[in-house]
């Protein structure tokens, strides 16, 4: 069997990371280093538990691409409000990480990938929708990214971490199927129609107002995508009841533009620094012993490098 392709959704793996770990992990120069050393641990566990081919870490060039808030300008909103509120009250000890996480990434010679005016996400979605060669398996914490589910041309599957690395649910079509009882043939497209009908209040999606998941995947199963049940509900179907179609008519400037907004943009320009290939050692042996005493990221490059001869050709 072909080995996977990774594709790390990198925002959110460190993210967790963050969270995980006490930030009383520093450098020597007092900057915290836990959301750094937790993700390396990540990808060392990610290579030697999945054994991929290849592994892409996907990044987030734009985490409020324009064009999503032009069609909808709730997306996210709360979180930039969030943000400003609490800059003056907490000091973000999470940013200055990220470039140490993309030097030690460059270091070993692990291919990072974005998108200008796109999320990961999107870089995510792009790579999976356009490999033809090996099975995809996308590590993530997110839900949004279970509409990446499919059988063919390759199959896509969800290493889904939400609960952490240690309790990882790899969900396939089938899986997703019957978490939440939409068609199986169309998994992945029908989460998507079902999540733009429930909303995402993290995403700031309103949704339709008296729509939760149940219906919502009742409906999508039903009518088989959100354009079908839009159909049958403007030419006054028998099959949708009248008070769901004035459900569905309340909000129809919102469901003219959340199908763009939920589903990841398969187009998104995707750049490269390399073709996933994962080497059996560092690219740079130096330069990741220095960025580890700098750092002190402890034995976690080391983890890294010895994952690398496990796993790399």
């Amino acid at each position: 069997m072909t080995a996977p392709l990774a594709l790390l959704d990198s925002a959110g793996l460190y993210f967790r990371s963050f969270y995980a770990l006490p930030d009383s992990m520093t450098a020597p120069d007092g900057t915290p280093v836990n959301a750094v050393r937790g993700f390396v641990d990540t990808v060392a566990r990610i290579l030697v538990d999945r054994r991929p081919g290849r592994l892409v870490a996907c990044l987030d060039a734009d985490w409020r691409p324009q064009f999503r808030v032009d069609l909808l300008p709730s997306y996210k909103a709360h979180r930039v409000a969030d943000a400003e509120e609490n800059a003056e009250e907490v000091p973000d000890t999470l940013t200055p990480q990220v470039p140490i996480i993309l030097d030690v990434l460059a270091a070993a010679g692990l291919t990072t990938a974005e998108a200008d005016g796109y999320e990961a996400d999107d870089v995510i979605g792009a790579l999976a929708h356009h490999e033809t060669a090996a099975p995809v398996e996308v590590v993530t914490g997110d839900r949004d990214l279970f509409q990446l589910v499919r059988d063919e041309p390759t199959p896509t599957s969800v290493i889904y971490v939400g609960k952490g690395w240690a309790k990882a649910e790899v969900l396939t079509p089938t899986e997703i199927a019957e978490r939440y009882g939409v068609p199986r043939a169309q998994a992945g497209a029908a989460y998507a129609d079902m999540a733009a009908l429930r909303g995402d209040p993290s995403d700031g999606l309103p949704g339709v107002a008296g729509i939760g998941e149940k219906t919502a995947a009742k409906l999508i199963t039903q009518f088989g995508s959100l354009d079908a049940l839009l159909t049958a509900a403007n030419g006054s179907s028998k099959d949708v009841p009248l008070k769901m179609r004035l459900k569905l008519a309340d909000a129809a400037d919102y469901l003219a533009v959340a199908p763009t907004v939920v589903r990841v943009a398969v187009d998104a320009p995707v750049k490269s620094t390399g073709d996933g290939s994962i080497p059996a050692s560092p690219a740079n042996p130096a330069e990741l012993t220095r960025l580890a005493e700098q750092w002190n990221l402890g034995r976690s490059t080391d983890r890294l490098v010895d994952a690398l001869a496990a796993v790399g050709s």
